[in-house]
């Protein structure tokens, strides 16, 4: 016994999460709105056919009216006809007596047809009513229908942006820019170092330009050939 028990216990644990997983809060309540319109469609079937009885209770009530005057007319002129002499009187109190039964009858069908009125008239009010209440709590879902999926879609994207987030590593980020700094660092030592050779090098040239004075030197030279090819003598000049 006590296994059957655990048996169902999971059979209904399992039922629960997988009604969890089906459930989708947009389908729920785009059903619920499919729900509601067609309740919609049958409550406005429901008044037309409930106002056609009304109108059709209205109409029988003055149809009704109108024969009961009918019939008083033609009792009164029966009267009138055998008062003048015209008719029998016997003959006339008799068909005055049926006209007069026919107008009870006809304001007999009146009372019904008003009472029938009134009800479809309740009835209209209650399903007009209905219709309006439908329609309300159409509108009020559809417009939280669309904020259903706004929300929908800002929580997805914060979902992926935080997963995403989430996924970087970020002492393996940090220990990257710190290599990046460090070869940075090296490259830039190592610039200034080329720097400092190339001024090192530039300084000992114009040291040894300023010692000796190339040009000069180059002169008193050529000044010694020339005076030689003439057989000038240096001395004999001084």
């Amino acid at each position: 016994m006590n296994f059957f028990r655990r048996l169902f216990k999971i059979g209904e644990a399992e039922a629960h999460s997988a009604i969890d997983k089906i459930e989708d809060p947009i389908k729920m309540t785009e059903q619920g709105i499919r729900d509601m319109k067609q309740d919609l469609d049958k409550s406005l079937e429901a008044l037309a056919q409930v106002k056609a009885l009304a109108i059709r209770a209205r109409n029988d009530k003055e149809e009704y009216e109108a024969k009961a005057q009918d019939y008083e007319q033609k009792a009164m002129l029966i009267l009138k006809k055998a008062q003048s002499g015209n008719m029998d009187t016997a003959e006339a109190d008799r068909l005055a007596k049926e006209a007069l039964i026919k107008k009870e009858e006809a304001q007999q069908h009146v009372t019904r047809t008003v009472e029938e009125s009134e009800k479809f008239d309740k009835s209209v009010a209650q399903l007009e009513k209905n219709v309006q209440e439908i329609k309300q709590n159409i509108s009020k879902w559809e417009n939280e229908l669309k904020t259903l999926k706004a929300r929908v879609k800002v929580s997805n994207a914060t979902k992926n942006l935080n997963k995403q987030m989430a996924e970087i590593d970020s002492s393996s980020t940090v220990s990257m820019l710190e290599r990046m700094k460090d070869k940075v660092n090296q490259e830039e030592a190592l610039a200034e170092a080329y720097g400092d050779i190339a001024n090192a090098s530039k300084s000992i040239d114009e040291e040894l330009d300023k010692a000796i004075d190339v040009t000069e030197a180059s002169a008193d030279d050529d000044l010694a050939k020339l005076k030689a090819k003439l057989g000038m003598d240096n001395k004999d000049n001084n």
